[in-house]
């Protein structure tokens, strides 16, 4: 594989813009200057009530949380995402409210269109067994696509993945 990622998405309504534990964000400052913090190494947004209790109120419908049953289905949905692809599942956690996927790929592909695919097959596989969820997304608009540099990094966020506290799934196990 030429390049490994680690991506990182949210279910619906989880982790909104301006939440108290900081979040990764395009932001403005009060002249307006666009502020992306979503780069290794630079500092997140945090405890923004007033853009909280913004997105808490255009939310389209209630927060999303995974059920146990449902992280075998996107599991299964993810191999065959990676497979169908030419990818390589390096490890998987599925949490009720986030899901982490180390994934390398052949090439260099955009890093968005990894993450889509992931969050659009694995919607389609919930929809198929449960329906849509009312507000229409299981998941946030967009998720964190990084790079892991080296080998050493590919290890090291391998074993993050796979010791996140309260998993619905770890793969592998």
């Amino acid at each position: 594989m030429d390049r490994v990622w680690l991506l990182t998405w949210t279910t619906y309504g989880q982790w909104l813009p301006g939440d108290r534990r900081g979040f990764v964000g395009d932001t403005r400052t009060v002249d307006w200057e666009k502020i992306i913090h979503n780069a290794p190494g630079t500092s997140y947004d945090s405890d923004l009530p007033a853009l909280a209790a913004y997105s808490r109120r255009i939310m389209k419908g209630e927060p999303i949380l995974l059920q146990t049953a449902q992280a075998p289905l996107l599991l299964e949905q993810f191999q065959e995402t990676a497979r169908y692809r030419g990818w390589q599942l390096l490890a998987v956690a599925i949490m009720a409210n986030h899901i982490h996927v180390v994934v390398g790929v052949p090439g260099d592909p955009e890093p968005s269109f990894l993450l889509q695919s992931f969050k659009e097959y694995g919607s389609r596989k919930l929809n198929r067994t449960y329906g849509k969820p009312s507000n229409g997304a299981w998941w946030t608009e967009s998720g964190s696509k990084r790079k892991l540099p080296d080998d050493a990094a590919v290890a090291a966020v391998v074993a993050y993945v796979e010791q996140q506290a309260f998993p619905l799934l770890i793969w592998p196990a």
